[in-house]
């Protein structure tokens, strides 16, 4: 048990970091926040019209990217939240992506968009799947959060190398 008790002390200290660098990503852009804000608002309500065009063209990486930075919502929300319904995480997953949009938009930020909530969400869903998937192949909930424990941790170093350097070059 003391294990497993380090365990979720690492998953909840590597969600935390995950949520920081989430928000930083989404809302700031990489940026630094509180300089240089306000310079854009816009809201789009209309399903995949923003996100699917660029210069013209069919661009599916924004939506993709979008999904794919929502993964470990959807893998941490199954080792932290085990007794949540689906039905709330997915809901936890809309919300979450609900606040970056409004948030855009009142820091002026970005564009709001419906079709990011959409895509944010289906993300969360498809890394809570990606964690029922590896619970059921190691047949231990226990050693699948130390499997994900590993990679979070090999990732979270990874990304937080990779933002640290994009700030730096940033100011």
């Amino acid at each position: 048990m003391q294990e497993n008790s380090k365990a979720n002390k690492l998953t909840k200290i590597l969600f935390i970091i995950y949520m920081i660098a989430l928000f930083w990503i989404i809302i700031f852009k990489f940026g630094v926040p509180f300089f240089g804000l306000g310079y854009m608002r816009k809201i789009n309500l209309v399903l995949f019209k923003e996100s699917l065009m660029v210069n013209g063209r069919l661009d599916f990486s924004e939506i993709i990217m979008n999904a794919v930075i929502f993964m470990p919502l959807g893998v941490y929300s199954g080792i932290l939240l085990k007794k949540w319904s689906t039905g709330k995480k997915i809901l936890l997953y809309f919300l979450i992506s609900l606040i970056c949009e409004v948030s855009q938009f009142i820091l002026g930020v970005g564009t709001s968009d419906i079709t990011d909530i959409i895509t944010n969400t289906l993300g969360g869903i498809i890394g809570s799947v990606i964690y029922k998937g590896i619970e059921k192949v190691s047949k231990d909930k226990v050693a699948a959060q130390k499997f994900i424990n590993v990679i979070a941790t090999i990732g979270t170093i990874f990304m937080s190398t990779l933002l640290s350097m994009i700030l730096i070059y940033n100011l």
